[in-house]
């Protein structure tokens, strides 16, 4: 039998096993999305036949980033045709009488079944009813829903997204006590259950919302260890950490940073040991000792530049890198005062930070538009503020919107006419998109 294309492993994740479905499927979503646009079914079988498949036009590649809820690259093809970016974000931003804006979209029954990369309810009862025990299929299909969360929290931010992860993690629960399934399942089913709790607790970390993020957080670690699973445990470990410097308990960020540090070493993966010697070095900038901060972000990218010869990452930590490492050597010379070296490193951040992660790509413009204003280049920090309301339009996030408020007074405090202007814009995107 020949091994499955990436095309095709996706359409019978998401429950699309025959070419009919999956046509049926690409015209509902097609007219949802108001793209005109149609697929023949030549066209269906050669994408699910060919490797690389043939590249669609950039309708149709947007349909199937909505159907799919992840970028389309991954689906097997190898160019992006002209007119997309990277996971095609605009396309869930667009209002107007043919379209849906990204709200709409996310809200909708069909956009959500096919953003968590959930089967219809027609198709729903081989994993939860009585048509037989759950197998490895299942596993399958639950674990790439959760993996198309991962996705759209990367563009989106966690706002909208929580939503979805929170019936997710419910259908796992419901499956877990309800199904039957050998042993062996049942770990996976267990570990879903505390990987998607983490990331439910990730998503309230950037919605703002610390009370539900660290309730999360701890089912996610009784979980792991009830496993005893180092993977799980590193991860929640790691984001409690994040969250303890973030509420402005260093020395308890410090801790949990450590103890993650100490089971990645067994993990063996440099990139992993590089982003908890980061979350480190955070805390101890937030301490006052920036001598021991400083030794650890070297530390850290030096593990970067490593990260070839050791064990790969795991699958969440995909997101750190050479960005987030520069975004992190600007929070430490904005810690220190250092302004003008903070906008060096934040600028780095933003050039090197991939389209396909949207959330931080507003987050690092408006925190280069407030390192800015801090060494007194106001005119700029106007331009990059007013720039970073283009990323708010496809974000949800109550950290970005955080940083939002906090350029806005900034710029209020300068005297100038750029800076006044560029804050009447700021309040005036925050009153009506109701972030206040």
């Amino acid at each position: 039998m020949a091994e499955l294309t990436p095309f095709e492993h996706a359409c019978i994740a998401a429950g699309l096993k025959e070419p009919a479905d999956f046509l049926r499927t690409f015209e509902d979503t097609a007219q949802l999305l108001g793209e005109p646009v149609n697929v023949t079914d030549r066209q269906a079988r050669r994408w699910r036949r060919d490797y690389p498949p043939p590249t669609p036009r950039a309708r149709a590649w947007r349909v199937l980033h909505a159907m799919f809820g992840f970028d389309p690259i991954e689906l097997g093809f190898r160019n992006r045709p002209p007119g997309v970016t990277v996971g095609s974000a605009p396309l869930l931003a667009q209002e107007g009488p043919e379209s849906v804006n990204r709200r709409a979209f996310m809200k909708d029954t069909v956009g959500v079944a096919a953003a968590a990369g959930i089967p219809a309810p027609a198709d729903r009862t081989t994993a939860t009813g009585p048509k037989g025990a759950v197998g490895t299929a299942h596993v399958i299909e639950l674990r790439e829903g959760l993996r198309s969360l991962y996705q759209l929290d990367d563009a989106y931010g966690g706002g909208d997204v929580r939503s979805l992860a929170r019936k997710h993690l419910k259908r796992i629960e419901r499956i877990i006590n309800t199904a039957s399934y050998p042993e062996t399942i049942g770990r996976q089913l267990q570990l879903l259950a505390g990987e998607t709790a983490e990331h439910c607790g990730w998503l309230y970390y950037d919605a703002d919302e610390q009370g539900r993020a660290r309730r999360y957080w701890g089912e996610a670690l009784t979980t792991a260890t009830v496993l005893g699973d180092d993977n799980l445990a590193i991860m929640v470990l790691a984001s409690l950490s994040m969250q303890a410097s973030y509420e402005g308990r260093p020395r308890q960020g410090l801790d949990l940073a450590r103890a993650a540090q100490e089971r990645a070493l067994r993990y063996g993966s440099p990139m992993l040991q590089s982003l908890l010697a980061s979350r480190e070095a955070r805390a101890l900038s937030l301490m006052g000792d920036t001598h021991a901060a400083k030794r650890r972000l070297v530390q850290s990218m030096k593990l970067v530049d490593q990260g070839e010869r050791g064990r790969p990452s795991p699958e969440w930590a995909a997101f750190h890198g050479h960005a987030e490492l520069d975004y992190a050597q600007g929070l430490y010379f904005t810690e220190a005062g250092h302004h003008g070296r903070a906008v060096q490193f934040l600028r780095a951040a933003l050039d090197h930070q991939d389209r396909t992660y949207g959330r931080n790509r507003a987050l690092y413009r408006l925190t280069l538009s407030r390192s800015l204003v801090q060494s007194g280049e106001a005119d700029e920090a106007a331009h990059q503020a007013v720039e970073s309301l283009d990323h708010l339009e496809e974000v949800e996030s109550g950290r970005v919107t955080r940083r939002l408020r906090e350029v806005t007074h900034l710029l209020r405090g300068v005297d100038s006419a750029s800076a006044q202007e560029a804050a009447d814009h700021l309040t005036e995107y925050v009153e009506m998109s109701g972030a206040a």
